[in-house]
């Protein structure tokens, strides 16, 4: 079944929207959160935790599962949905952001990029083609294509070489795409930098071909709040209103509402697990909390009083926080379970009102 979207509703104050998107695994009401699962896996979480969370879709890294356990291993499995058990759907990025990541052992030629493995230096090569067809031995749902992050701070002239090399690789993976489309779909992705006509000229010149969706990139990483948010606003409502809009890599509350409020449908980041592993955890406040303050030592409430999760459901902060002080395993996997929960429900609740504000 090919995905489809749907806009259910519109916030008639903003570019907000309520959505459904279909795909092979199932349909995902939008907007939706996305917990990241790097290596087939939520840190510290079984998959039947992070469905009880709410969580609709999970995104997972091609860099790190094309190094380990290999597309060739993931194939024989039958893909990542049977490998990691989980049956609802599944998007994939580029691993794009993990090879430029890699500064000073990586090379960029026109066709793609050569990078030393992390795990044991080995010479790896991603190119559109690769990327695509490594993605296909997953048989994730949504599929990114090969992209270049600019980093934060970089010089007009590298944002420009940059967009120019991502905007000449998505077309190529576009092609390899319909050359056999299957049910996967393939997103674009906007680069631009933090220059709003270098994202005009990108969603010019990819908007128009016939994505499955699309995504900002090159934001949450490393720039102030104020430009992150510009960005979004600015580039968002530039996409195409008919197909799902997805912005990378970004998960605290205050980034999500402006997404949403840009007209954003997905989002993803590894931020709840890994503020869990450090003790901070979401209340209703949008605040964060650390649970090793002493003043939760003797505390009997949850870690959110206004929170259905299991965690919150069934432990107290003075618990989670002997857990932590403990070091034990426990304490990262409970406060996980409701970071994730927190910003799921935080999502869905934006939904609803949307739905309400039409209704």
């Amino acid at each position: 079944m090919s995905t489809t979207f749907e806009i259910l509703a519109e916030d008639p104050n903003t570019h907000a929207r309520a959505g459904i998107l279909h795909t092979p695994h199932g349909s995902i009401e939008t907007p939706a959160f996305m917990p990241v699962g790097t290596q087939s896996t939520v840190k510290g979480l079984t998959p039947e935790m992070v469905a009880a969370t709410g969580a609709q879709i999970l995104l997972a890294n091609t860099y790190h599962l094309a190094l380990r356990p290999g597309g060739d291993t993931l194939e024989q499995f039958g893909g990542l949905h049977p490998w990691m058990n989980w049956d609802k759907p599944i998007l994939t990025d580029s691993g794009g952001f993990q090879v430029f990541s890699l500064s000073g052992i990586r090379k960029i030629r026109p066709d793609g990029v050569t990078f030393a493995s992390h795990i044991d230096g080995s010479k790896q090569d991603f190119t559109p083609r690769r990327v695509i067809d490594l993605q296909r031995q997953f048989n994730s749902d949504i599929m990114m294509p090969l992209d270049i992050c600019t980093p934060y701070g970089a010089t007009l002239k590298q944002t420009k070489e940059d967009m120019a090399t991502t905007i000449r690789w998505e077309k190529e993976a576009l092609s390899i795409w319909q050359e056999n489309p299957g049910t996967q779909q393939l997103f674009a992705i906007i680069q631009g930098g933090m220059l709003e006509d270098l994202r005009e000229e990108c969603v010019s010149a990819l908007g128009d071909l016939p994505f499955s969706g699309f995504a900002i990139g090159g934001v949450s990483v490393g720039e102030p709040i104020e430009d992150m948010s510009r960005i979004m606003r600015h580039t968002a409502p530039l996409l195409p209103r008919e197909k799902p809009r997805y912005v990378m890599g970004i998960g605290l509350p205050e980034n999500l509402s402006v997404a949403m409020d840009s007209g954003v449908d997905m989002f993803d980041c590894v931020l709840p697990t890994r503020l869990a592993r450090h003790g901070q955890f979401f209340q209703s406040d949008t605040l964060r909390h650390n649970i090793k303050n002493n003043k939760f030592r003797l505390d009997p409430l949850p870690l959110d009083p206004g929170c259905a999760c299991y965690t919150c459901q069934h432990y107290s902060r003075a618990y989670i926080r002997h857990l932590v002080v403990a070091k034990e395993m426990l304490a990262a996997t409970l406060i996980s379970i409701h970071n994730i929960a927190y910003l799921v429900g935080f999502v869905k609740a934006r939904r609803e009102r949307i739905l309400q504000q039409v209704g």
